[in-house]
């Protein structure tokens, strides 16, 4: 029994090298964010991240457990045949894990979660993204990090196991099971209350060193299980605290009939109350691209231009990093979630409110344009859940008109919606909806004009956009369309900035047409949420409904933004702008110092709030 106790140790501790060998192929493969990097920083970082290893090797210990006390009662060659399946299996799973992490790594800027289950879903559009050199590259790693693992356990580990039979049986299966009960201390993580957790593995200041001591299969599996009961996470606050500091985010006097009451407006934008409304949704649109609110000269020219003409929000924040989130932000003034996405689950979008269900009860007709796959995730479902009667997609263009990795570029769509526009009945208001494209990665365009891929990207549909609003101007379609330019998100541009900062989220809203009354500069902070209850407000359509959503206009409303990055938020307001990490439970931005404790007390009731509405639905 003591050489079977000696080789179940033996397994739990070969474990562990080979996952903490990660942290430092992982900093090697970020190189440019490990720079700088003390040698003490990478071993700490192993070190710190031994935590979870310890929990990952706990658990794979479980299955040769319960091989070993088998055999206590089976034949030599049948356990040995088992523990190499078991271990080539475990390898593969491993060295995939990990070889899906360090790449995705780049594009999301956080350890691998849940979230990648939802994209896997539809692989096309989960491809696009990728160059097939990474892929290539990837695969190669995964079998030979796979084989070496299964190596190391075939060739080294699994020699110890002891052939001699046991005598006792009863005795060591129960010698045996009590031993297994000890893998309960590592893979708890803990022997107090707490048990294992992201945030256990956080030591530095320097949030890439805390990402690299993640463990991702253990980011992976307990993203999870945190799906499960929304309403219980993030219980910052007692009942009673959580309702006193959400009531000082609404607007004063608050109650429902104040939405469609027009005295509130100290602006009326629009010359009209039914306009035709085209919402372009601008996909990776970041403010730092587009010069009038700050950002890079000369990537946007036509953007700048129709500013002067038009409506132009200068404070406005994504909510989140993601289109899916994006999408319920814009169309529902529904607050983006750290650690999931509504829109993977149709049963609550289809209980949220809606600017098309609003828009519709007043006798619209809602359409949908999108040069994409609209299946991918869960698009479709969504959006005719949302009332949507027409959807144009990818499969509604020639294949000739689809060269991009993503489907039919800017340019195609927007002759669609040109085209599209020019027939529409003048007797029925129309909101139609359009999502672009090509300033998606890889950016890869029909369009060359500056050397950042992408820049150039978000050049190419500037120029989309500025033949587009020259065409529609030269119609009688004009006259009375409103058009909303809005982004889907930001992008991480310049590439020095960290997730969690607020430029990363910093996106335009301009509004134009010939509906638009006259221009102006709308400088008050705002989330990207607020634009459902704001185009209602001017529309006199009431909009109560949409809780998480605040007209930018009423004088009364205080003016704060909120966003949300993997398992953590930031909140921006007049003092100044807070960010939190939720795993390591501490804030990672806070400018100025003074007034940050209620700017932290103010977002994390609403990310209390929006949980406990989400786990409701």
């Amino acid at each position: 029994m003591k050489c079977r106790l000696l080789f179940l140790l033996a397994i739990f501790v070969s474990w562990l090298p080979v996952l903490a060998i990660q942290k430092p192929l992982f900093m090697l493969y970020h190189k440019e964010l490990a720079e700088g990097c003390t040698v003490a920083d990478w071993l700490r970082v192993v070190y710190h991240g031994l935590k979870l290893d310890g929990t990952i090797a706990g658990y794979l210990t479980v299955i040769p457990l319960l091989f070993i006390i088998a055999s206590v009662w089976l034949p030599d060659k049948y356990l040995r045949k088992g523990l190499k399946v078991y271990f080539g299996t475990a390898a593969a799973l491993i060295a995939i894990i990990f070889a899906a992490d360090v790449a995705l790594y780049t594009f999301w800027g956080f350890r691998l979660d849940a979230t990648v289950f939802f994209y896997i879903q539809y692989p096309s559009g989960a491809m696009a993204s990728i160059e097939e050199g990474l892929i290539i590259r990837q695969a190669l790693f995964v079998i030979v990090y796979a084989f070496a693992t299964a190596w190391f356990f075939n060739r080294g580990v699994l020699r110890l196991l002891p052939a001699t039979p046991v005598k006792q049986r009863v005795g060591g299966t129960l010698l045996l099971i009590v031993a297994g009960g000890l893998l309960f201390l590592p893979i708890r993580g803990s022997v107090t209350t707490s048990s294992a957790n992201v945030g256990m593995v956080y030591f530095s200041n320097k949030q890439f060193l805390n990402h690299a001591a993640i463990n991702p299969a253990f980011s992976l599996t307990a993203s999870l299980f945190k799906q499960l009961d929304f309403a219980t996470q993030f219980q910052f606050f007692p009942e009673e605290k959580r309702m006193e500091i959400v009531e000082t985010l609404h607007a004063t006097s608050y109650h429902a009939e104040m939405f469609c009451d027009e005295t509130l407006h100290a602006t009326s934008l629009l010359n009209t109350k039914r306009p035709d409304i085209l919402l372009v949704i601008l996909e990776s649109f970041s403010a730092n691209t587009i010069e009038v609110l700050g950002g890079t000269p000369g990537v946007t020219p036509h953007l700048n231009k129709l500013s002067e003409e038009g409506v132009l929000f200068t404070n406005i924040y994504a909510n989140s990093f993601r289109t899916d989130r994006a999408l319920v932000s814009v169309l529902n003034g529904y607050l983006a979630q750290p650690t999931t996405s509504i829109m993977k689950y149709p049963a609550k979008t289809q209980s949220l409110p809606s600017i098309s269900q609003s828009l519709i009860k007043e006798g619209y007709v809602a359409e949908m344009l999108y040069g994409g796959d609209i299946n991918y995730t869960n698009m479709q479902s969504y959006f005719f859940g949302s009332g949507y009667s027409k959807i144009t997609a990818d499969h509604h263009f020639p294949l000739t008109n689809r060269l991009s990795k993503w489907g039919a570029n800017d340019d195609i769509t927007f002759n669609y919606l040109y085209e599209s526009l020019l027939e529409k009945d003048p007797d029925v208001p129309l909101f139609s909806t359009f999502l672009t494209l090509s300033s998606h990665e890889p950016f890869e365009v029909p369009f060359y004009r500056l050397d950042h891929p992408y820049l150039n990207s978000v050049a190419f549909t500037d120029s989309c956009i500025g033949n587009f609003i020259d065409k529609i101007k030269q119609t009688p379609v004009w006259d009375n369309l409103l058009v909303i330019f809005v982004a889907d998100h930001g992008f991480r541009y310049p590439e020095t900035l960290k997730e969690y900062e607020p430029l990363r989220y910093h996106i335009p809203i301009l509004w134009v047409g010939g509906a638009v009354k006259q221009p102006a500069r709308i400088e008050t902070i705002a989330s990207q949420s607020d634009l459902a209850a704001t185009l209602l407000g001017q529309l006199g359509i009431p909009h109560g409904e949409f809780t998480f959503s605040k007209d930018i206009l009423n004088p009364r409303q205080p003016a704060f933004a909120f966003y949300t990055y993997s398992n953590g938020f930031g909140f921006v307001d007049s003092t100044g702008v807070s960010a939190f990490d939720n795993e390591g439970e501490r804030p990672l931005l806070q400018s100025p110092q003074e007034g940050s404790p209620d700017r932290l007390e103010k977002g994390k009731a609403l990310l209390q709030t929006l949980y406990q509405d989400l786990g409701n639905r």
